[in-house]
């Protein structure tokens, strides 16, 4: 997208009453902005500009200045890369494996390797990549998603063993989720995130630390991603939570659950919803539906993804527009007190049946997120 288009795609947003958008900067093992971290780690073989040359992110911060439009940079890969990147195939010391040595897994991004979430190195790298995205933008947060975690079946990699070994005098058991197995490997995960939060705000105090994860049983017990204890602890200050179901039903049952009940009164609770892959888009009908039954929860929505909105829809372009509109007529006004310094975000319209909406804490920003197509050779 170059420079006009991307400002054409911010003044829609802005009129349909978005308040925050979640642009990636990781990606399939590279960093998509100029990253002195990435060059010194010699995995980034280009430098990310937009078509006329210019540091997209930075571009983008710059154009939705005083618009109401939080910008959230989403490190959408995080622990997770392609076997075949240069940081896989560069850091292969880095990679954590299965109980048979394997060290590839496939889910919705294909085959990957999993970076070792347990070892130094790769917790400092991920973290220098975070600090260098905050200080050298002017950014409202940062956010990870469900890949902030470890598929249960890995850590049985030799640094891993022997870490678990030294730590609990014990062997790392074979069924991978053995509960005390289990927490250990989450616990680390844990405190990851603590140390991380704590260098974001000795940076910039007033950063937002966003997380987007699967549900909670998921979460933990196949990813290790313990996001409930996270939210209990302090370090998240908005949760998005993926629920990318085929119908109602199922997206109901899982927006009801205790955990996000418990999540959304003491921090700002959202939803992820799904508008359309590229080979699958999802009629205009069930985002309604599903948008009106979160909000009806005093929940806020995210839209995965900004290209499935319109540009890729079952509907023509300005039918989706004017739906998206009739969901979000409310004006922005700011998010308090939950955020006080961070303005400009909305608060979701009354819905016309009361008994479902208790009075809930501020709301996560109604947003979408930005991915992008991997770089050549990735």
């Amino acid at each position: 997208m170059d420079r006009d288009k991307r400002q054409q795609a911010i003044e829609q947003l802005v009129n349909l009453n978005f308040n925050a958008i979640y642009p990636v900067v990781w990606n399939s093992g590279y960093a998509l902005y100029p990253s002195a971290i990435a060059q010194r780690e010699g995995i980034q073989p280009f430098v990310p500009t937009g078509a006329q040359g210019q540091d997209i992110l930075a571009e983008l911060v710059e154009q939705t200045r005083g618009r109401g439009l939080l910008v959230i940079p989403w490190f959408e890969f995080g622990f997770m890369a392609p076997p075949t990147s240069e940081l896989a195939l560069k850091h292969q010391d880095w990679l954590t494996q299965k109980r048979d040595g394997g060290t590839t897994w496939v889910g919705a991004a294909g085959e990957v390797v999993w970076l070792n979430p347990f070892r130094p190195e790769v917790q400092n790298f991920l973290r220098e990549l975070v600090l260098e995205v905050v200080r050298q933008y002017d950014i409202n947060g940062i956010q990870f998603d469900d890949h902030l975690s470890l598929p249960n079946e890995f850590g049985y990699d030799p640094y891993t063993i022997a870490l678990y070994q030294q730590e609990t005098e014990k062997t790392p058991p074979a069924n991978p989720r053995d509960p005390e197995w289990t927490k250990w490997r989450a616990d680390k995960i844990t405190a990851f995130l603590a140390n991380l939060k704590e260098s974001i705000q000795a940076v910039k105090p007033n950063i937002l630390l966003s997380i987007a994860p699967n549900p909670y049983e998921f979460a933990y017990n196949g990813h290790l991603q313990d996001w409930l204890g996270w939210v209990r602890q302090g370090l998240v200050d908005e949760l998005i939570v993926q629920v990318y179901r085929p119908d109602l039903p199922s997206f109901l049952k899982q927006i009801e659950r205790p955990e996000i009940q418990e999540t959304q009164q003491t921090i700002p609770t959202g939803v992820g919803v799904l508008t359309g892959l590229r080979n699958r888009p999802i009629a205009l009908p069930l985002i309604e539906e599903k948008v009106l039954a979160a909000r009806q929860r005093g929940l806020g929505v995210i839209f995965f993804f900004y290209e499935s909105l319109w540009q890729q829809a079952l509907e023509p372009p300005e039918t989706r527009k004017a739906a998206i509109q009739a969901m979000f007529s409310q004006p922005i006004t700011p998010r308090l007190p939950v955020l006080e310094n961070i303005p400009l975000v909305s608060t979701p319209e009354p819905v016309d049946q009361p008994e479902l909406t208790p009075t809930p804490p501020p709301l996560a920003p109604d947003g979408i997120e930005i991915p992008v197509i991997p770089p050549p050779g990735s």
